[in-house]
């Protein structure tokens, strides 16, 4: 060959690669929107042919198309209530998981799962209650570095005070910042070899269970200490005892780099198997009879116990809470958030689950225009 010819060569892979780049994020076709009819798909899911005796149907799907019209990067929003679908939207867009740095065109539909970031931490509550009610776990007022003999070497007493519940509320005390520039506390997570002496090493600046501090560093403990008491995998465990249960299939866990599911942010489901949730907690931890979840937990996870100083939010058990006009009264949600527009809104008073998810992460804008969606779903209800 000379080298000429493998110049050429060269060249001509270099424009390759930078095409297929640019069909990937730029110029590839996304799927067009679908819905309002949810898709018939035999998974457990029964659909509401009368849906109109619940909702003002033409305005509910007003305010959904009306979010997915705009530059929000939405992909889906399910509605159920009562134990039925009644709305299921989907629409391409672009995405990038949660290891990317760039987001690339995708397409989207009741079969594809999707991130839904730090959802996963409200689901690992779910799975921390299943193994207390097995007794793998002692009570929540347990403290944390007793399942931690090896660090005893950074057990001050002033950390021994952090417990199980302080960790659940997200009130442990430590400085910890999430949120905040490419390498902060939470993504350093994901390569850090001993996440237990890393999280607990930070430095202690206020008093236990005194005030909310958002610290995925607590989730990710709370995952480690299910492995070490279940001696199961944290994926493998929540397989066998909430989405095998639940009939849900299509999921997966994405690891870190040592190989440990991403407790914390790395969830990805359908949408409408992330409804399953929904309904679940609504169901009190029942689904088709059967008690999955214990219904104490349910309701110990749905009673708020700090302050956030996110709008009038509050947070207990990895849960968000708020309240929502309906009919001239407040009445509460509670939900899981993740990061992009990821939403599991359950609506107690009016059995109501709603599920989004999008695209747009770090984006304000769109975090505020799901929320604002769940108000105008609640209005329509009847």
């Amino acid at each position: 060959m000379t080298a000429g010819t493998g110049k050429k060569i060269r060249r001509f892979l270099w424009l390759v690669i930078a095409m297929t780049l640019l069909w990937v994020y730029v110029l590839r076709p996304v799927s067009p929107r679908t819905g309002p009819m949810p898709a018939a798909l035999n998974d457990g899911w029964s659909i509401d042919q009368d849906a109109e005796k619940d909702f003002d149907t033409g305005a509910l799907h007003k305010a959904i198309e009306a979010s997915l019209d705009g530059p929000f990067n939405i992909h889906s929003v399910i509605v159920e209530r009562h134990g039925r679908l009644v709305a299921e939207y989907y629409q391409g867009g672009s995405d990038r998981s949660v290891y990317a740095l760039v987001s690339a065109r995708h397409n989207f539909s009741p079969t594809e799962i999707h991130d839904v970031r730090s959802i996963g931490k409200s689901v690992t509550s779910l799975l921390f209650g299943i193994a207390q009610q097995q007794g793998a776990i002692g009570p929540t007022s347990t403290p944390v570095f007793d399942f931690y003999p090896e660090l005893k070497d950074i057990a001050i007493p002033e950390k021994k005070r952090i417990t199980l519940e302080d960790l659940l509320n997200m009130s442990n005390g430590l400085d910890w910042h999430e949120g905040e520039g490419t390498f902060n506390d939470e993504l350093k997570l994901m390569w850090k070899s001993d996440i237990p002496r890393y999280v607990l090493g930070h430095d202690l600046v206020k008093t236990p269970g005194t005030a909310f501090n958002y610290n995925g560093g607590g989730t990710a403990l709370l995952a480690d200490i299910i492995t070490r008491t279940t001696h199961q995998k944290f994926d493998d465990y929540a397989r066998d005892n909430l989405f095998a249960p639940l009939g849900i299939t299509d999921w997966e866990w994405v690891n870190d780099i040592h190989g440990r599911p991403l407790s914390f942010s790395g969830l990805r489901m359908r949408p409408r198997d992330l409804a399953k949730i929904g309904r679940l907690v609504l169901n009190k931890g029942r689904w088709n009879n059967k008690q999955i979840v214990p219904e104490a937990w349910i309701e110990t996870s749905l009673t708020p116990k700090f302050v956030t100083g996110v709008s009038n939010f509050t947070y207990g058990h990895q849960w968000w809470a708020g309240s929502v006009e309906w009919q001239g009264r407040e009445i509460p949600w509670h939900a899981g958030f993740g990061n992009g527009g990821q939403r599991l809104f359950v609506v107690p008073d009016l059995d109501l689950v709603v599920v989004t998810t999008a695209g747009a992460y770090d984006e304000d804008a769109t975090a505020i225009r799901v929320n604002r969606l769940l108000r105008e779903i609640v209005q329509t209800a009847r």
